[in-house]
């Protein structure tokens, strides 16, 4: 009599509540991780997995993605989810928002988010949910049945959008956010988000610690004025020029700023998005410190912490907040070590090179913003990670079980028994090099290109089943929209 599906034997576990591994084997049962021991008896199971002493790490949680961005969201949903794998992810958060790009319509998201979900359901590798951008007024009406009949419990806000483009300067927000003629996505707009959110918040005390806010924290006027300096002296290119166009003040300022609304609105659930300076990161400490009640999450990116304007050449690279000098750099790391950063996702939106490049590749000003990178996410961290001395259970905090628990996953983020069993088998031996060629997205090129990373995702299971096997995506999309807030952990 099998008692089991599967048993994964011979493995070294990482949990995010301790920072020493176990040698232990792991048996799942219906979708869940049924009994995690040593020594389990293979023959309760129906396939026992060999697990050959490898490092085996909670499903990652990458809590930043845009799927939809650039190409049709189907299409994103199947090849972005199959290179999320490869990554170790087992489930992605994809910011969604109505105006052009992604759908490229306006309106309700009770009526968006279903189609969201009619194009993703039956294409994606690994499970997924939403979060969504306020853009209207009417939306602010929308919020709590974009909870219970939608499932999606987080909010954005774009803080530049109001006077700055995509990619750079723009005069007209209204035609690329398809907002009506008098509206205006300004700081007063971000305040009646914020308002309307901890009213949402007050109402259903039982959804409000998993009802958050998350900024992208950037200066519109500031950006917009060194954008035109920068261009004027014709000095600086490339990546180089972009930092200077967006410079680490704007971003320490605009976090000041929504620091200071979420004290003025009560609104304590705020999430500071992937922090790219030092000086976004000592706002960020600063405004913790002068508004204790304010619930403070600060994220960083794999991007941010792997590449700087010299190492990554060519402007693939661009995206908001820019790539950094490596002082910046630096300066995260320590941020992380210190236990200061609370979560590592990719900000993955898959720009493929015919959009990507404007009619003079060289030109940074030209391109458009963001780059593809979930599949480098669990072995970026755990390479660059263990090379500065951070400990295994550090990782899975930062990567599964931190951004699990802010955002309403309750069933995802551990090992342990009751909860999803989203799995990942990682080589802490195998070195190689990133190739663009190698990995599963529609992207042609990636700004990792020729790193040497010393650890290796193996093999992924989500759920239980198998969706990377040997570093090769198997099977059929198997992926499910999640809602949240979810049920807590099942009972074994």
């Amino acid at each position: 009599m099998t008692e089991y599906e599967r048993i994964i034997t011979n493995v070294r576990v990482v949990r995010p509540d301790r920072d020493e591994v176990e040698s232990l084997d792991i048996a799942i049962r219906a979708g869940t991780f049924a009994r995690i021991a040593p020594d389990i008896d293979p023959g309760l199971a129906a396939e026992v997995v060999d697990g050959r002493g490898l490092l085996a790490f909670p499903g990652v949680v990458d809590a930043h993605q845009h799927w939809g961005i650039y190409n049709p969201l189907d299409v994103d949903a199947r090849t972005e989810s199959r290179a999320a794998a490869q990554g170790g992810v087992t489930t992605g958060l994809s910011y969604m928002r109505t105006g052009q790009l992604y759908l490229n319509r306006s309106g309700p998201y009770g009526e968006l988010l279903p189609v969201c979900r009619e194009l993703v359901d039956g294409n994606t590798y690994v499970d997924y949910t939403f979060h969504v951008a306020p853009i209207l007024p009417e939306h602010l009406d929308e919020l709590e049945s974009i909870v219970d009949e939608q499932g999606v419990a987080s909010f954005k806000v774009f803080m530049f959008y109001g006077g700055h483009g995509l990619h750079g300067s723009s005069k007209d927000q209204n035609a690329f956010l398809m907002t009506p003629p008098g509206h205006r996505y300004d700081v007063a707009f971000f305040e009646r988000v914020m308002r309307a959110i901890q009213r949402l918040r007050q109402a259903r005390p039982d959804l409000a610690p998993y009802v958050t806010l998350s900024l992208h924290c950037e200066t519109a006027e500031i950006m917009a004025a060194y954008t035109e300096q920068v261009r004027g002296e014709g000095v600086l290119t490339g990546l180089a020029a972009y930092h200077a166009s967006r410079p680490p003040h704007s971003e320490g300022l605009a976090v000041a700023v929504a620091s200071y609304l979420a004290h003025e609105t009560d609104l304590p659930t705020i999430n500071l998005l992937h922090l790219s300076s030092a000086k976004a990161m000592e706002s960020a400490l600063t405004m913790a410190r002068a508004y204790p009640h304010v619930d403070f999450r600060r994220e960083v990116t794999i991007g941010h912490l792997l590449t700087d304007i010299e190492t990554t050449k060519g402007v693939g690279a661009k995206v908001n907040p820019p790539i950094r000098p490596r002082e910046d750099v630096e300066r995260l790391w320590e941020h992380v070590l210190a236990g200061e950063v609370d979560w590592v996702v990719s900000d993955h939106a898959c720009c493929r090179d015919e959009e990507k490049f404007g009619t003079d590749r060289d030109d940074v000003f030209l391109a458009k913003s963001g780059f593809g990178g979930t599949e480098y996410l669990l072995p970026g961290l755990v390479s660059e990670g263990s090379r500065r001395g951070m400990s295994y259970g550090h990782m899975a905090r930062l990567l599964s079980w931190n951004p699990a628990q802010r955002y309403g996953l309750l069933r995802k983020g551990t090992i342990a028994e009751g909860y999803d069993a989203d799995l990942v088998l990682v080589d802490p031996t195998a070195t190689w090099t990133v190739r663009a060629e190698e990995s599963e997205s529609s992207q042609e090129y990636t700004p990792f290109e020729g790193m040497e990373l010393t650890a290796k995702v193996v093999d992924v299971f989500l759920r239980g089943e198998a969706v990377l096997r040997d570093g090769a995506v198997v099977g059929e999309p198997r992926g499910r929209f999640v809602a949240r807030p979810t049920a807590g952990p099942a009972s074994s």
